[in-house]
Parts: structure tokens; sequence; C-alpha cells
């Protein structure tokens, strides 16, 4: 029987007949997965918990002919509940998810996993600000797509920088003579924070001045749905003001 073991994230489900789900997978390697997952909205499910939205299990897949079918499942992280929980995580997990899901087959690759599984864990933990983790990881992932945004040296003209300005039609910051008209300003410290956000330099990225934190969201959210061509539902319900990780609030 044609079968496959692999790790998968939960990135949505959808209701099929009266017990059954069809989720949607982000797999360590095989890239996107719609399987379809018999029996779990019946209370005698073995393992209908595993298999919500931002969990992480290890499952074994029977291949069928349209569908593929999930024939067991064990967990390995069990972050739904911790998320759920908090308005700030939930809606930051629910753009991550969006957006693995909103990129490409040829870019769903182990990487792009182990990003999901590493953020989604942050964001379970409250390591840190539900948006400061969410930013982090959009950058990242583009830049895994090859989407990575200049942030030096001018993404037009390659002038070297530090550069004042914001484009994301171009890629990046862009220097005075290539900046349109209407062009983001921005200023030395947000930059800093952006760079920091994908290196993740964590002790940076927590002290950020508020106002460089709000306006890097901005950035990055903008940045991310050009170039997903679409726009990221989710990212309307965030937060605009990033809340305070529970380890700084303590």
């Amino acid at each position: 029987m044609p079968t496959y073991r692999d790790e998968v994230v939960i990135l949505r489900t959808h209701k099929l007949g009266e017990a059954d789900r069809i989720l949607t997978c982000l797999s360590r390697r095989h890239g996107k997965i719609r399987a379809v997952a018999k029996g779990v909205r019946r209370t005698s499910s073995r393992f209908g918990a595993r298999l919500e939205p931002f969990m992480v299990a290890d499952v074994q897949v029977y291949i069928g002919r349209s569908l593929d079918i999930i024939q067991q499942a064990e967990s390995l992280g069990a972050y739904g509940a911790q998320i759920a929980v908090h308005y700030d995580r939930y809606t930051a997990a629910s753009a991550m998810v969006e957006t693995a899901d909103r990129l490409n087959e040829a870019e769903a690759t182990g990487q792009q996993y182990l990003l999901l599984v590493g953020g989604l864990r942050a964001l379970a933990r409250g390591e840190h600000a539900a948006r400061s983790i969410l930013d982090s990881y959009l950058l990242r992932a583009m830049s895994l797509s090859g989407w990575a945004p200049g942030l030096s040296d001018c993404a037009r003209c390659g002038l070297p920088g530090p550069h004042g300005s914001f484009v994301a039609q171009a890629g990046g910051v862009v220097c005075r003579d290539c900046a349109p008209a209407g062009a983001v300003h921005v200023d030395v410290a947000t930059t800093n924070l952006l760079q920091s956000l994908i290196a993740g330099e964590w002790d940076e990225v927590d002290a950020a001045p508020a106002g460089a934190t709000a306006a890097a969201s901005g950035l990055v959210g903008a940045y991310a749905q050009y170039h997903l061509e679409r726009g990221i539902r989710a990212l309307s319900h965030v937060l605009r003001e990033p809340a305070q990780p529970e380890a700084a609030r303590r």
C-alpha cells in the first residue's frame, strides 16, 4: 500500500461530510499536503485533537487518487491551546499559517517548515511580543523564497546606504534619486530593527522603541503582501501595538 510518513504543521481545515475534515498541511519533506482525516470530528476520534490548526504532528499518509488520507498521527508540538487563549498570539499565528499556505509549492521547503514550527513554538511560549515574532517570520519566509528586502544599499541602483525611503515594489530601501513620490520614510532605528528581525537578534528587537516597532510592522506587512500578490486577511486583525512578552511583564 503506497504510504509515507512526515512531520507536518496544520495550516487550515475544512469540514467534509458528517465526520471528516480536509487538512492543508506544510510538511518537512513533501511540501504542502492536502489530505483527508476521516472521523476526526467524532468525539471518539483517536487523533482529532492532534490535527487542529497550529498543531505539529508526525503523520502516516496513504496516497489517494485525488486527496491523500491520514492514517495515523502522533503529536510533536501541541501549540494550539497556548496560542488560542491569547488574542495577540492567535491573530499572529493565523497570519503566519496563512502566509505559509500562500507560498508557492516550490517554496514550501523543509526550511520553511522549520521556520514556521519555530515561530509557533515561540508564540505558544510567549517568548517575545507576538507581533515581533510575526514580523520576523514574515521577513524570513520572504527571504527563504528569494524575496529578501534590501536594507543597506539602494534596492534599485545599488548606491551604498543608509537610505531614508522604503519601497516594497522596489525590494527595500532606496536612495533619494530612486525614491518615487509618496515613498515611505524610514529612519535608522526602523531599518536597524528590520535587520534585527531578519537576523533573529532578539535582544535588539525586544529593546526597540515602540515607534520603530510599529513602523517596522507596517513595512513588513506591506512588503509581504506585495510579494505574495494578495492580502493576508489575518493581518487586519493583528494588534497594531505589539504587547510586551510575558517574560518582560514578569
